[in-house]
């Protein structure tokens, strides 16, 4: 189109005039091409979709699509066709003869068969795919129909065999001359996998032959997936074939364990395993061309594994046998390192070598721990030299050696990963191995012993030098050995102070050496503790003390860490709440049974240790404690004493309550003296009154009424409220209890209406002068909170 000059251009009117009609020339030509395109695409076939509202037409809502409408008209009538197909084919057939029968079937299936040819080529797609499906039902009728009528007596199973077989090719073919379809190659992919299995089944070929044909199938559903060209035929089979590949090699996979499990010889386990072999290779296989497919690598290696395995395993025991297994998954691990081999077999053979690895462990460790809980019998008879015989100790060494592989490959896998928890496998499973193994073996008491705490010195030395999830692990190994020690050491009294003492030596050196990591050192340290307290006891049971007077030996505990305090560095903490945990022990000891002269002294004791580390500054908190224990001790021997006094149990108290409440004041003026002097008088004061009212004699309320005095003339010359309100009132109740027998008597004296009136006077006095009462009142109160 020609531009127009810019506005304000000057035009001659000839010029003008020829550039409007160039313009309406081509806005005609425009309008005819317009015009042609609009007839054209009125004589198209209309589409499911004509008719959508125009833009700005409110739009109805459809719960059916076209398409999907479409699909569920042609799958409804390819029902009803292969139904009235089956229903001719099984009801109808005996009224035709064999030229009528073969000749119905042959042109409604050659005619169901290339009816979607023509279909496609007039754009009706999902049509043909119905028609097409129709077809394939029919060529089925066919094969059933050759069966009952020319080979009615052969095979069944057999001949299902081959006619799937040859379903399945056909199909295949007519796939391959009508590409548009997408519904015959599936169908010729699931028809393919029955014939090498109902043939296995027709010839009664066993469990073993089954798997073979179920392998072989699987291998020809492999080779589909891998090999088939086209990427739209292989997206139309890969789901199903591989879908159907996993199940068939499951199905031989199981053919040949559950074969080879119950074998008795290698011989007869030689069938089996070569059928796992080829399991194995198949996988193997299929993950070399394959990268995601690292599971099939993985099930791939864990049958080869059981096909080696499996020929040796009947000739060995349980427990070498396992060991066979474990050999044979080393050199799969060693495939973490074979960079030449694809990723997907390079992860598939070191996941199942680590599996297998993971399993022999677990079977080795299971009789390791089972010897070592057959100690805890030890403790039914301590001192008694009952040590289990050999055979309860489990069947051999095979299991030591298989947990000391295990460690050996865990630790070279820790070299090759960047990860800490191979590592911690190592140490747990070598602990495991080199713990159990005199055991196992059956040696000597005394060898075992050495040997073992040899172990544990080892795993604990390891605890203070590894990393942090192998330290740990060592730690934890290290505890675990010294405590099942510790029982077995109960077995005999030199074994027990030569177990004890080295081991609680051990602890203490561990918690010594500080480039080690603080928790290993803590736990060294309540361990140090826990084995000081371990002798102490296997001391006063040595010298024929009762268990209640071990107390005395324990407490020597407690006091040694208390003496040893800032000495102790980062691990005072952990070894003074240990040291905690003895001393209440040997406070719950001391009254088992109760004797109130041995209660009495322990605690007297347990409070010595808890002034002498209350001295230090850090420790002023124990002072509590020590003035506690040293109560209950009072009170104790006091009650053994027979004494009923009650100033002899309150005192105590009150005293060193009154000395804590004067230095508190001197620091603190402003603390209240009901919180300074409140809790001392009252400890006292309270009890000494209940006590004077019930006692008839004199001399009690005569010393309670001078001690009430001096504590009420002491509030007032220092202002103290708590001493000058508890003194006064307990003062004037002395007096109430001195004077009530003569009020008494005097009530008696008077005439019965002299207290009603004497009472309403006292009330009209009261009212009288109630302004002036509560102006007194306040100024009292006033006065009282100036008080300190």
């Amino acid at each position: 189109m020609a531009t127009p000059p810019p506005p304000g251009t000057p035009l001659s009117p000839p010029h003008e005039l020829a550039l409007i009609d160039r313009e309406l020339a081509q806005l005609d030509a425009r309008r005819a091409y317009l015009l042609a395109r609009r007839d054209w695409l009125l004589r198209l076939p209309v589409p499911s979709g004509w008719g959508a509202p125009a833009p700005g037409s409110p739009a109805r809502p459809k719960e059916a699509s076209g398409p999907g409408a479409q699909n569920v008209l042609l799958t409804l009538g390819a029902v009803l066709l292969g139904v009235a197909a089956l229903a001719f084919t099984l009801v109808s057939w005996g009224s035709l003869g064999i030229a009528g029968r073969s000749a119905v079937l042959a042109v409604v299936t050659a005619a169901a068969l290339g009816a979607p040819a023509l279909l496609l080529r007039r754009g009706l797609r999902s049509t043909a795919e119905s028609v097409a499906a129709v077809g394939l039902l029919l060529t089925v009728l066919d094969a059933y129909a050759v069966y009952a009528v020319a080979a009615p007596g052969t095979d069944g199973t057999a001949y299902a065999a081959g006619a799937a077989a040859v379903l399945a090719a056909l199909w295949a073919g007519y796939a391959r001359v009508l590409p548009g379809l997408t519904v015959p190659l599936p169908a010729a992919v699931l028809t393919a996998q029955l014939p090498l299995p109902l043939a296995a089944v027709a010839a009664a070929a066993g469990p073993v032959g089954t798997g073979w044909a179920l392998l072989a199938t699987a291998a020809l559903d492999a080779a589909l997936v891998l090999l088939v060209p086209g990427v739209r035929a292989r997206a139309a089979v890969s789901g199903l074939a591989v879908v159907s590949a996993a199940a068939l090699g499951a199905g031989a996979l199981l053919s040949g364990l559950s074969e080879m499990a119950p074998a008795g010889s290698a011989g007869a386990a030689a069938g089996p395993a070569l059928l796992l072999a080829a399991c194995a290779a198949l996988g193997v296989a299929v993950a070399w061309r394959e990268p995601s497919a690292t599971a099939a690598s993985v099930v791939g290696s864990l049958a080869g594994v059981a096909a080696l395995g499996g020929t040796v395993r009947p000739a060995l025991a349980r427990d070498w046998a396992v060991l066979v297994f474990l050999l044979l998954a080393l050199p799969l691990l060693a495939a973490v390192r074979a960079t030449a081999l694809p990723a997907a077999v390079r992860r598939g053979l070191t996941r199942a070598g680590a599996g297998v690895a993971a399993l022999a462990a677990l079977s080795a460790l299971l009789p390791a721990v089972g010897s070592l809980g057959f100690r805890v019998a030890v403790l039914g008879e301590v001192w008694a030299a009952t040590t289990p015989s050999r055979e309860a100790y489990g069947p051999g060494p095979a299991a030591a050696v298989t947990l000391l592989v295990a460690a050996g490959a865990a630790g070279a896998l820790a070299r090759v990963l960047p990860r800490p928890e191979p590592g911690a496998v190592a140490v747990v499973l070598g602990w495991a191995g080199l713990f159990a193994a005199p055991l196992l073996c059956g040696l000597p008491v005394a060898a075992v012993l050495a040997a073992q705490l040899a172990v544990t010195a080892a795993a604990g030395a390891c605890a203070l030098r590894l990393g942090r999830a192998p330290g740990y692990a060592a730690a934890v190994c290290a505890a675990v050995g010294a405590l099942n020690l510790s029982v077995a050491a109960l077995d005999g009294r030199t074994a027990t102070f030569a177990v004890f003492g080295l081991l609680g030596a051990g602890c203490a050196a561990g918690a010594s050496w500080r480039p080690a990591p603080l928790p290993v050192r803590a736990g060294a340290a309540v361990l140090a503790v826990g084995y000081a307290a371990a002798l102490a006891a296997a001391l006063g049971a040595l010298w024929g003390l009762a268990v209640a007077w071990w107390a005395l030996p324990l407490l020597a505990v407690p006091a040694a860490v208390a003496a040893a305090g800032p000495r102790l560095g980062r691990v005072r903490h952990p070894a003074e709440v240990a040291a905690g945990a003895v001393g209440a022990v040997a406070l719950l000891l001391a009254g088992l049974p109760w004797e109130p002269s041995r209660a009495a002294l322990v605690c007297a004791l347990a409070g010595v240790v808890c002034a002498g580390a209350a001295v230090r500054p850090e420790r002023r908190g124990l002072g509590w404690a020590a003035g506690a224990l040293f109560l209950a001790a009072t009170w104790v021997r006091l009650a053994a004493s027979g004494v009923q006094v009650p100033e002899a149990y309150t005192l105590p108290v009150t005293l060193p309550a009154l000395a804590v409440g004067f230095v508190r004041r001197r620091r603190d003026a402003r603390s209240s003296s009901w919180v300074a002097y409140g809790p001392g008088l009252g400890a006292t004061l309270l009890p000494s009154l209940l006590a004077a009212w019930g006692d008839p004699h004199w001399l009690r309320p005569l010393l309670l009424g001078l001690a009430a005095l001096a504590v009420t003339l002491l509030g007032a010359r220092w202002r103290l409220q708590a001493p000058l309100l508890l003194g006064g009132a307990t003062l004037a109740a002395v007096a109430l209890h001195e004077l009530a027998p003569y009020v008494v008597q005097v009530v008696d004296a008077l005439p019965r209406w002299l207290p009603p009136a004497l009472a309403g006077l006292l009330l009209l006095v009261v009212g009288a002068t109630y302004e002036k009462r509560l102006r007194d009142a306040r100024r009292l109160r006033d006065a009282l909170g100036r008080l300190g």
